[in-house]
């Protein structure tokens, strides 16, 4: 039996993650995201008809996975799995989508609340039946929540990673590697041709840093994803400096409560509950423009300065060198985080800031080594698919899997189908 993958997106890119998989008189889209860049316009996926979907399967919150979603839902009634703590922050992280840029999409909130009216929580390691298939979820160690899917179609089987993490972070474990097997493995390679820096060796610069501005008396802005990279930073501040002053804003807050909330997801929930009970939320404009004038950190989103709170702080900071901006973020091209490392200034013809300007990699993605170690892991392994990847990288992933495994290796792009 053959089946059949199209890519809807991440083909030869980062974002608006899609792959559809058909075989067995079965249909599985998994994921359906937007593609967050230079635009203010969210690029959608190659579009499908819900009709002949099977199940959508989402395998984390983060937008470029799951932003499109609604759209399935104008006129269908498509089973939706994921986890329920995916299903619980999605419902936030499309909202937020839709205040900022509903202009631009072709659905509402109606459609939001269809599709999580037809969402089928699944958790960890549970096996779901859906037609002639089997599905099954497992820890991916990328933020809590997410999930590598597996689908077993008659004889073949198929593991698709969506986005996935090799080491343990405070937030979340890394990912389950044990007991692994499949034919075709659909797996991501955002770093496929480089390694990150030794974590804890990160962490210590990150946080003498911090402790090098406090001391001069500065204030700090760390521009942070409200989802994943917020409650890694407050919870590692809770465990090395919990003396200090720190707020965090915007959607943070609400985040990390429905995290809290399924602590089962969390790798060190306790530190989380710590930054929780010594870090203050900021509660309104009032407070807003308090705090910036004292000594403190202030985590805020939009991690790549995009807008968010985190825009309104560093129009206050940028101008006087005892305060600093640091950056724990992945900084898209065109983004003004990206122009901020680049030209030194948070907007087009702006002055260039005068705070020290930090950039430390927290990335909650595999590197090529744990990419490689992913692909090692899998038995019975026949064909790899590099997905939400740039081409160079891609290439330089796919050489060394055929080099050292020996195994056929396909990078595709948009549109294209392949048989696996």
């Amino acid at each position: 039996m053959k089946l059949r993958m199209t890519i809807l997106g991440l083909g030869k890119e980062i974002g608006r993650s899609a792959v559809l998989i058909e075989g067995n008189n079965n249909t599985f889209l998994l994921d359906y995201g937007v593609a967050l860049g230079e635009k203010d316009e969210p690029e959608l996926p190659l579009s499908i008809a819900p009709s002949k979907l099977t199940a959508l399967i989402i395998t984390h919150a983060h937008l470029d996975h799951v932003g499109a979603a609604p759209l399935l839902y104008i006129s269908g009634k498509v089973p939706a799995i994921m986890t329920p703590l995916t299903r619980d922050i999605s419902e936030i992280m499309i909202e937020d989508m839709l205040k900022i840029s509903g202009y631009y999409l072709p659905f509402e909130h109606l459609e939001l609340k269809n599709m999580l009216e037809n969402t089928k929580p699944l958790g960890y390691y549970k096996e779901l039946e859906m037609g002639s298939a089997r599905i099954q979820l497992i820890c991916s160690g990328h933020i809590p929540g997410s999930a590598m899917v597996k689908i077993i179609m008659g004889e073949r089987s198929i593991l698709y990673t969506g986005d996935v993490n090799t080491i343990d972070t405070r937030l979340v474990s890394s990912a389950d590697l044990s007991n692994l097997e499949a034919d075709t493995l659909i797996i991501e390679g955002t770093y496929g041709d480089v390694d990150h820096p030794e974590r804890s060796s990160i962490e210590k610069k990150f946080i003498d840093t911090i402790i090098e501005i406090l001391e001069n008396g500065g204030t700090i802005l760390i521009p942070a994803f409200s989802l994943g990279r917020s409650q890694e930073v407050l919870a590692l501040l809770a465990e090395k400096l919990p003396y200090i002053t720190v707020y965090y804003d915007g959607m943070v807050r609400r985040i990390t409560e429905i995290m809290l909330s399924y602590k089962d997801y969390l790798n060190k929930p306790n530190l989380l509950e710590k930054a929780v009970k010594l870090f203050e939320p900021v509660r309104g404009w009032d407070m807003r423009k308090k705090i910036w004038r004292e000594p403190c950190v202030i985590v805020a989103p939009a991690g790549m300065l995009k807008g968010g709170p985190s825009l309104y702080y560093i129009k206050r900071l940028w101008s006087n060198r005892n305060n600093a901006i640091i950056l724990v973020s992945f900084q898209a091209p065109g983004t003004p985080g990206r122009m901020l490392i680049e030209e030194g200034t948070f907007m087009e013809k702006g002055p260039r800031i005068t705070a020290r300007l930090e950039w430390f990699d927290f990335s909650s993605h595999a590197g090529f080594s744990g990419l490689l170690k992913i692909v090692k892991c899998v038995r019975n392994l026949e064909k790899v698919i590099i997905v939400h990847s740039e081409e160079p990288s891609a290439k330089y992933l796919a050489n060394r899997i055929r080099e050292e495994l020996g195994v056929d290796t396909y990078i595709p792009e948009n549109g294209q189908v392949v048989e696996i």
